[in-house]
């Protein structure tokens, strides 16, 4: 009985396995098999084609090995041909490299040029702004020195007729040189000349105007025999001229009765020196000396 039970135990195991052995056959490696065979005759496929091709490389070679070697005058041309070529690349590149190196010097001399020029420029402008200032301050001092001066000679003037006023009476002011009594008698003449040609250039122009009415109511008749209109012509411009001339000297009286009333009559408004009592009573409105004289119109 013991011995028989092991027997029993290994019936039941077997009677097991198949139960537990029917998911492996749902496996499918087995099926991969044919796939593998057809990559294998793939690749022995091309193996196959390329032999062709390196018989005919081989083929090629022994054809070029059996052609015939060039004659030494053809390998002699043809060495001289390669040589020529080359000399003319050379030269073209030492060409091209030459042109290259002389534009370059060109572009060099070029901005060289423009910077010495553009210096230049500058140092011109920088010299005529220095000059420009230089004459600038040199019109200032001048300015200055001017005005100075025109100071010091209004102070000198100023000095000077304060210096040879008199006593003031009646609107007239004597001086060291002009005393009242002088200068009263020569306010009466200018008065007097003054009145004189007032009426005087009143006269000439009514006479002009009176030359012109006549000529337009017709009493002159302006024809070629005659010749009245051309005498009256002359006649106008002559008195026009005359009144002009007394209206001038009217003037001067005025400015001469004005300097005797500021302590400035008988005194050169040139020099300032004194005038001479005979000119000042020949002439009671001048205003320079003798030898100052101007040409002009009128008495001087």
């Amino acid at each position: 009985m013991a011995a028989r039970k092991p027997i029993k135990k290994t019936a039941k195991k077997s009677a097991k396995k198949p139960t537990k052995k029917a998911p492996v056959k749902k496996k499918a490696p087995a099926k991969k098999k044919p796939a593998a065979k057809t990559k294998s005759a793939a690749k022995k496929k091309p193996v196959a084609k390329k032999k062709p091709v390196v018989k005919k490389k081989v083929v090629a070679k022994k054809k070029s090995a059996t052609k015939k070697k060039p004659s030494p005058a053809a390998a002699k041309q043809d060495a001289a041909r390669k040589k020529a070529a080359k000399e003319r690349e050379l030269a073209a590149k030492k060409r091209a490299a030459e042109k290259k190196r002389a534009e370059a010097e060109k572009k060099a001399r070029l901005r060289q040029a423009a910077a010495a020029k553009a210096m230049k420029e500058r140092e011109l402008l920088a010299k005529k702004k220095a000059k420009e200032r230089e004459l600038a301050a040199q019109k200032k001092a001048k300015e200055r020195e001017l005005a100075a001066q025109k100071k010091a000679k209004e102070r000198e003037l100023a000095a000077q007729k304060k210096a040879k006023e008199g006593p003031s009476q009646d609107g007239i002011t004597s001086t060291r040189e002009f005393d009242l009594k002088f200068l009263f008698a020569q306010r009466d003449l200018l008065l007097e000349e003054r009145a004189k040609l007032v009426g005087q250039a009143t006269r000439l122009e009514d006479e002009a105007n009176q030359l012109i009415e006549d000529a337009e109511m017709g009493d002159v008749q302006f024809d070629d025999e005659g010749g009245e209109g051309d005498t009256m012509v002359v006649e106008r411009e002559r008195d026009l001229t005359l009144s002009a001339q007394a209206r001038h000297t009217v003037d001067e009286i005025d400015a001469a009765l004005a300097r005797m009333a500021a302590g400035e009559y008988g005194y050169s408004q040139h020099s300032g020196k004194p005038i001479p009592r005979e000119r000042l009573k020949a002439l009671p409105w001048t205003s320079e000396l003798v030898e100052e004289r101007v040409g002009g119109l009128g008495r001087r």
